[in-house]
């Protein structure tokens, strides 16, 4: 079909005259003269609204864009949102199953071309990723702590307490207390760690360079290669590092917090490092950098469903059987066990997929990337714990 068969419609169904490729002017489109927008602007123009070139479809040929206009009835527009939303949810699903069950397709399918079926792998790095750490830290702050009434079989949620779990196991047992109880044994305990705190305050806490105790102005930690504003930064960290200290034995929680704050971005900032192993060891197989990060973000994609299964299915086992002991959890241990096996098959499967090597060079490869990747795992874990106590 060419562009001079496409009879633009106006708004209220009555159509036009179509201009032919290129033409300067537009047809005369009969429009509701309550709308603010000319009727040249609406969908269903025959030239494309960008570049000016004849269409020939829902989008144009030349630049891409596409034959609508985000100024319309709102629910129209959000229908529209709801469809893209559920394109993209598609993509997702069909994606799921190469990237759980099939090592290395996608990486292959992507760089053969076969792209569009799939959730691109940047996106889904990033939302495996949030999810994943979003509900590690949920798991790991022990924040919330819910509460029964009655029986132990009885999973009605009367009442939420905010702390930790030591605090709401006190607290449980001073409201079975009679008023006046319970009110001396709380000074008694807040007595109690007031001396504890004064007795930490008052222990030595100080730290020795040179075989001498620190000191800012007498003896300070100085790096001779680095430059004054650094030292001055880390005699500053020095010298906060025991307060910072006891508010960590107070509350664990905020080293937990700074944790999963940094880490996400611990991460990201890894993966092109990732690729520069892979690359390092495929240096002779001829591919682009691009195509080892691809592989990294979608392994890494991998790792993080895999995480984010394991916590949901923790979940269902202390929700279904509390005691720990029964058969779903005897269920959940087999489920473990083959998770733990299926991860590392299904790195060596994906190398031998994506790189096309025989197999004996992809399993010494295998073991290469493997201690090559627990290593820089290993200081980028340390570079994480390390900021958080510096951004606390």
């Amino acid at each position: 079909m060419s562009s001079q068969d496409l009879t633009p419609v106006s708004p209220d169904g009555t159509a036009t005259a179509a201009n032919p490729p290129g033409g300067a002017d537009l047809p005369a489109t009969t429009a509701d003269p309550s709308l603010t927008l000319e009727p040249r602007r609406l969908k269903g123009s025959p030239q494309c609204l960008n570049c000016g070139t004849a269409l020939q479809g829902p989008f144009c040929h030349y630049c891409g864009q596409p034959d609508k206009n985000l100024m319309r009835f709102f629910p129209v527009l959000l229908r529209e949102l709801m469809e893209d939303f559920l394109d993209f949810d598609s993509r997702f699903m069909r994606t799921m199953k190469p990237l759980l069950f099939k090592p290395g397709k996608l990486t292959r399918d992507y760089l053969d071309g076969r792209r569009f079926r799939y959730t691109p792998p940047l996106r889904l790095y990033i939302f495996s990723s949030i999810a994943c750490f979003f509900m590690a830290a949920l798991m790991a702050g022990d924040g919330i702590v819910i509460t029964t009434n009655g029986d132990a079989d009885d999973k009605t949620i009367s009442g939420l307490h905010i702390g930790t779990a030591e605090d709401a196991r006190v607290q449980e047992a001073l409201q079975r207390l009679d008023p006046d109880t319970a009110r001396r044994v709380e000074e008694a305990l807040q007595q109690a760690e007031e001396a504890r705190t004064e007795e930490d305050a008052s222990g030595d806490n100080s730290i020795s360079f040179n075989d001498k105790p620190w000191d800012r102005e007498t003896n300070p930690l100085v790096i001779g290669w680095a430059p004054d504003w650094v030292n001055e930064w880390v005699n500053d960290e020095i010298e906060q590092s025991p307060q910072k200290g006891k508010e960590i034995e107070k509350n664990p929680n905020l080293i937990k917090d700074k944790i999963f704050d940094v880490l996400p971005a611990t991460m990201f900032v890894l993966l092109p490092i990732v690729a520069l192993l892979f690359k390092f060891w495929y240096l002779f197989a001829r591919k682009y950098y691009v195509e080892h990060l691809i592989f990294a973000l979608h392994n890494h994609s991998f790792v993080f469903v895999m995480i984010i299964l394991i916590i949901l299915f923790g979940l269902m086992g202390s929700w279904i059987e509390p005691d720990g002991e029964g058969r779903f959890t005897q269920a959940l241990t087999w489920v473990y066990t083959a998770i733990g096996i299926w991860i590392p098959v299904y790195f060596l499967v994906s190398l031998k997929r994506v790189y096309q090597q025989g197999w004996g060079m992809t399993v010494a490869k295998y073991f290469l990337i493997g201690i090559s990747y627990l290593i820089l795992l290993a200081f980028a874990t340390a570079f994480t714990a390390l900021l958080s106590f510096v951004l606390l």
